[in-house]
């Protein structure tokens, strides 16, 4: 069976050398769009897509945060969950530098340092979730623990 050639990211090379199955889907896209709208044009239930934010808390460390598309970071939440007084959301023009991956294509997987990561604790009762795949256009799906698994994540409860 011929497959068409993919570009692989970062990403997803981590997952093959780390053995953990993910499927992959693809969107047309020339600049970033909000999560909703991705779930949309793939035609995926909100509830099963989840978006990557990075924070800066108080020491001046960077924490990522993966929580539903379709919810709120709770920042005062997000803090306790790593320990620190508060953190903020980065400026826009950090990402890349701060993650090596641009906005609309951040993923907790294959960051350019590993970053304490907390995943929402609602993602626990999915069978399987879907995120970025680190770059935008690219989505994957696999399961809650593979994520947690490959980002060396945590869950918390996150959203308002």
């Amino acid at each position: 069976m011929a497959k068409e050639k993919q570009v692989k990211t970062n990403a997803m090379r981590i997952l093959e050398t780390m053995k953990i199955e993910f499927k992959h889907y693809t969107y047309e896209c020339e600049e970033f769009i909000d999560g909703l709208q991705i779930a949309d044009m793939l035609g995926l239930p909100y509830e099963k897509v989840y978006k990557t934010l990075v924070t800066k808390g108080n020491s001046r460390n960077y924490f990522v945060f993966v929580i539903p598309i379709a919810q709120e970071l709770d920042l005062k939440a997000a803090a306790r969950s790593v320990g620190e007084k508060s953190v903020e959301m980065i400026p826009v023009q950090d990402i890349n530098t701060v993650t090596g991956y641009i906005r609309g294509g951040c993923t907790a997987i294959g960051m350019k340092k590993q970053y304490v990561t907390r995943i929402d604790s609602s993602a626990q009762k999915l069978p399987s979730m879907i995120v970025s795949g680190g770059r935008i256009g690219s989505q994957i799906e696999l399961t809650p623990a593979d994520l947690r698994k490959a980002s060396k994540g945590e869950y918390a409860d996150l959203i308002k």
